[in-house]
């Protein structure tokens, strides 16, 4: 078992023995209350990004934005599991039948932070086989302090892929904000031969919504 794998699986067994709080609520001594849970079932919506069809199953606000940020930065790894059903209920109208599921790539700065890719994570727990087959060529900012203009030059040009001429690829993410990793996951893919079917993300923001980029509503 390789050492990332080691650090998820520590992280796991720390929230059966230590004292924990609902990850949604702070409820005490439970890691996702009942009601937190209902608010993780898949409510699906699509926007178009590009011409990149995204699918998310929730939107990023209130209890699902504090589950997220806590599998994230609190290394809550336990929480990819309701997490990732809700991934896939959201991709659920797609035919995926020989299609690849590639996850977005982790920097190596978040790699060693907390010790796990959160995509690919989100990907095996919503019952995929991710395949790394896109990797950073370069070094990017920190994604959360730049605006829409911002977070779409630092990644530009910043991904390639390999080994997937002629295959169809299904992209997966955390959260969409302004799609710009989605964006430049997709180029790198499509650059070396991929057809792209689409994106799931677990969560969508609600920049997005407020701005009316994106259109809500039962996905077809």
């Amino acid at each position: 078992m390789d050492t990332a794998r080691l650090r998820g699986a520590f992280a796991e067994a720390l929230a059966f023995v230590l004292p924990v709080e609902c990850a949604g609520c702070s409820a005490a001594d439970v890691s996702l209350c009942r009601t937190c849970l209902l608010q993780l079932h898949a409510a699906p919506s699509q926007q178009v990004i590009d011409g990149l069809t995204v699918r998310s199953a929730l939107i990023y606000d209130g209890a699902v934005a504090r589950v997220i940020r806590a599998l994230k930065e609190d290394g809550r790894t336990s929480l990819a599991r309701p997490l990732g059903s809700a991934l896939r209920d959201a991709a659920a109208s797609w035919d995926l039948d020989g299609v690849i599921v590639v996850p977005v790539p982790t920097s190596s700065a978040a790699l060693r932070r907390r010790g796990y890719r959160v995509a690919e994570l989100l990907a095996r727990r919503a019952g995929w086989h991710p395949h790394r087959c896109v990797r950073a060529t370069r070094r990017t900012a920190d994604q959360r302090a730049l605006g829409i203009g911002g977070r779409a030059a630092n990644v530009a040009g910043s991904m390639r892929a390999r080994g997937v001429a002629g295959a169809r690829i299904l992209i997966v993410d955390d959260v969409v904000t302004t799609g710009a990793t989605l964006r430049e996951t997709a180029r790198a893919l499509r650059a070396a031969g991929a057809e792209v079917v689409g994106a799931v993300t677990v969560a969508a923001t609600p920049r997005r919504i407020s701005r009316g980029r994106e259109r809500r509503g039962p996905v077809t």
